[in-house]
């Protein structure tokens, strides 16, 4: 990528990547949000506690910038898998979604998804303006409004039937793959009874697949733990019941093709933690096994300012600085 190219590619503010995605490729992500505007406020949140509930969706970024910065992005001539709409909260809060997917529809055959919690799917104009993208990938952590309750933690007036009811008017719209997120947190969810009241929730959705997640990134609470390796494949094994299950993902992040590794690195720190141990497989990779061109690397990106360090469970994470 040329010199000005990369200047470009730093002054993006709702686009970021592509970066790697373990269930997307290469994804070019679009965030649609502002930082932390949710209807929920989930105990495993990677984005940290939702210090104010927004449920009033509006046009919180013109259209016109968030598709320039798209367009620049594909003019990038960077490998792309997908266009992938997120949030720094809840994408649906975004009003006029639906365009932004219909003219990048125009702009490329590369497929779009959109990742969403899905809770507000029981408005008729939110469904409406998602049947053009690709693939939706909405949460779904709970088969009975306790769980719902403890785990979702929804904005008064939010209902575990409803959420449900939303997502079956939902599937029952769409064509496209409907691949609905689960996840998994120790001690919470991961109980028989718990997984085979979420199965029959999912019976009643219908997806195409389950994505079985677990909270690999520090979370809000401290009762939010990983799974033991026996309730994973028990959460497999009683979902399937339902659709097929993807088995949690344990690949890496990708840093091979990035033309710039600081604004990458910035990229995906700014909308989530990345463990340590994590970047450094990555910038291993990058650098075929050079240990002492990884050291030397990530001391410069933290010599920057742009990122901190957070340790939880154990786990060194980078955030922003």
């Amino acid at each position: 990528m040329p010199l000005d190219r990369k200047k470009d590619q730093a002054a993006l503010k709702h686009v970021f990547g592509p970066v790697s995605s373990k269930r997307l490729g290469q994804s070019l992500g679009v965030d649609l949000v502002p930082m932390k505007s949710c209807t929920w406020n989930c105990v495993y949140c990677q984005l940290g506690r939702t210090m104010r509930y927004t449920t009033l969706r509006r046009e919180f970024y013109p259209h016109g910038e968030i598709l320039s910065e798209i367009r620049q992005s594909l003019r990038s001539g960077a490998h792309i898998d997908w266009i992938t709409f997120v949030g720094s909260g809840e994408t649906m809060l975004y009003k006029g979604i639906g365009h932004l997917i219909e003219e990048v529809k125009k702009m490329t055959e590369i497929p779009v998804a959109v990742i969403t919690n899905g809770s507000l799917f029981h408005l008729a104009d939110v469904r409406a303006e998602l049947m053009q993208a690709d693939a939706v990938l909405p949460s779904l952590n709970a088969g009975s409004e306790a769980l719902y309750e403890k785990i979702d933690r929804p904005a008064p007036g939010f209902s575990f039937r409803q959420h449900l009811d939303g997502l079956v008017r939902f599937r029952k719209e769409y064509r496209g793959k409907l691949w609905v997120e689960v996840m998994l947190l120790g001690g919470i969810n991961d109980s028989d009874e718990a997984l085979n009241e979420l199965a029959s929730a999912l019976n009643t959705v219908a997806p195409d697949m389950v994505h079985l997640v677990l909270p690999t990134r520090p979370a809000p609470e401290q009762q939010v733990a990983l799974p033991g390796e026996d309730r994973i494949e028990r959460a497999v094994a009683i979902l399937s019941t339902a659709a097929p299950v993807m088995h949690p993902v344990k690949g890496g992040m990708d840093l091979g093709s990035a033309p710039d590794l600081l604004e990458a690195v910035t990229a995906i720190v700014s909308r989530h933690p990345v463990q340590e141990k994590e970047l450094s497989a990555a910038l291993l990779a990058r650098f075929s096994g050079n240990r002492e061109e990884v050291e030397r690397t990530m001391k410069g990106l933290f010599a920057t300012g742009r990122f901190a360090t957070l340790e939880q469970a154990g786990e060194v994470f980078w955030i922003p600085g």
